[in-house]
């Protein structure tokens, strides 16, 4: 089945993760994209290292699907190069600071005069406007910055970052969305245009409604942990071998949680009348079900709550999500071969399902500038060229 954006050549200038996973996205929906980085590799190729030659778990993943092509783009002969790249293309995602796209000559206006009705989705850390736009900065300086930190944080350890990048993710997602609704334009009327996300952006729509509660009813509220604020029971138990989140939000989960422990003087207890009542009084309601989780395994406290039908969940280490049954039956993880692993990664399918559209992985990520030669013969450069290209180090 083809997909959904065939024919559609991008051209993936983007580092780590907002700008790679957001081009992984559109190479699973059909795309040629193609990754384009340093000479010698950029940074992002040996992040968190797997492979013999130190290549990095974070490159199956953002890299999947794609071509790969290396260029200098500082060498005055990469501008023909950048050139034909530019005209053959339909998108340019780059999640680089906009200094450095002006310097490449891949800022909009420079992309433009190349192809007019060029997309490009520009994602930064603070945006184009106001008094941070010029700075750089990676996923946790979002997570510190919205807001997030402070709430997940206690008075005991102070602010908490999550380990896993999430406001990179969410600026990959938002600007696919971006560039696919340009992609649609483009075809509506023949016009390209700019798209432009950031990290602070996405993190502050995730945290927003801590902002909009402090900006209505001016509260300042600090830190609890794991600890719901408008809600309970929502925290995680030590249970006698391991750790469980529970999650409770509106009256009927609550009177279930009552029905767990068995003690329905509390649907009485003005303390816990609504969600934010008990969300206040959270201490107390988590003290007790800490009590009711000591004294059973984690998975007979699973079993107890499945039951009753209230949310819960084990805390899982990478180890245990790997060998998750539910897991494996929804199909997340695809196997796939790579040079100089020992087994093949298992990488993660974006989780969308389709019946209409194929939205899957097509091959491994590419080895250094593994379709620099192929990519360049089709822009039309004689073998003679691209060998002098080499030779100076410009490919």
């Amino acid at each position: 089945m083809p997909g959904i954006l065939e024919g559609v050549r991008v051209l993936d200038f983007g580092r780590y993760i907002a700008g790679p996973y957001c081009t992984t996205i559109l190479a699973n929906l059909g795309a040629e994209v193609i990754r384009i980085e340093k000479l010698d590799g950029s940074e992002d190729r040996y992040t968190t290292p797997v492979t013999d030659k130190g290549e990095g778990a974070m490159l199956m993943q953002m890299a999947n699907s794609k071509k790969g092509l290396t260029l200098n783009p500082m060498k005055p002969e990469a501008k023909e190069v950048i050139r034909r790249l530019v005209k053959s293309a339909d998108v340019v995602v780059a999640n680089l600071p906009i200094e450095s796209l002006q310097a490449m000559g891949l800022d909009y206006e420079s992309l433009k005069e190349i192809k007019e009705d060029i997309i490009l989705t520009h994602q930064s850390a603070f945006g184009d406007t106001g008094p941070y736009k010029n700075r750089v900065g990676f996923d946790g300086i979002g997570q510190a910055m919205s807001g997030s930190m402070h709430m997940s944080g206690d008075a005991e350890t102070g602010p908490r970052k999550l380990n896993s990048p999430w406001v990179d993710f969410t600026t990959a997602m938002v600007g696919c969305i971006g560039t696919l609704s340009a992609i649609m334009h483009h075809r509506a009327t023949g016009e390209g245009q700019l798209v432009m996300g950031s990290l602070f952006g996405s993190s502050v729509l995730i945290s927003i409604a801590a902002l909009i509660e402090q900006d209505m009813l001016n509260l300042d509220r600090q830190g609890i942990g794991n600890r719901g604020y408008n809600g309970g029971p929502s925290d995680t138990y030590k249970t006698k071998d391991g750790w469980v989140l529970v999650q409770s939000i509106g009256n009927p989960l609550f009177k279930r949680w009552c029905d767990l422990i068995g003690e329905h003087h509390w649907l009485e207890d003005p303390r816990f009348a609504t969600d934010q009542d008990r969300g206040d009084n959270g201490h107390i309601i988590s003290e007790r079900m800490a009590e009711w989780c000591a004294e059973r395994t984690t998975e007979e406290a699973i079993k107890a709550m499945e039951a009753v039908r209230l949310p819960c969940g084990p805390v899982l280490s990478p180890q245990e999500v790997l060998d998750d049954p539910h897991l494996a039956a929804m199909g997340l993880l695809e196997s796939v071969e790579y040079p100089g692993l020992e087994k093949a990664a298992r990488i993660s399918n974006f989780p969308l399902k389709m019946s209409k559209t194929e939205v899957s992985i097509k091959h491994r990520a590419p080895t250094l500038g593994e379709h620099t030669d192929e990519i360049m013969s089709s822009l039309g450069f004689s073998d003679a060229e691209i060998q002098e290209l080499h030779e100076k180090r410009v490919i």
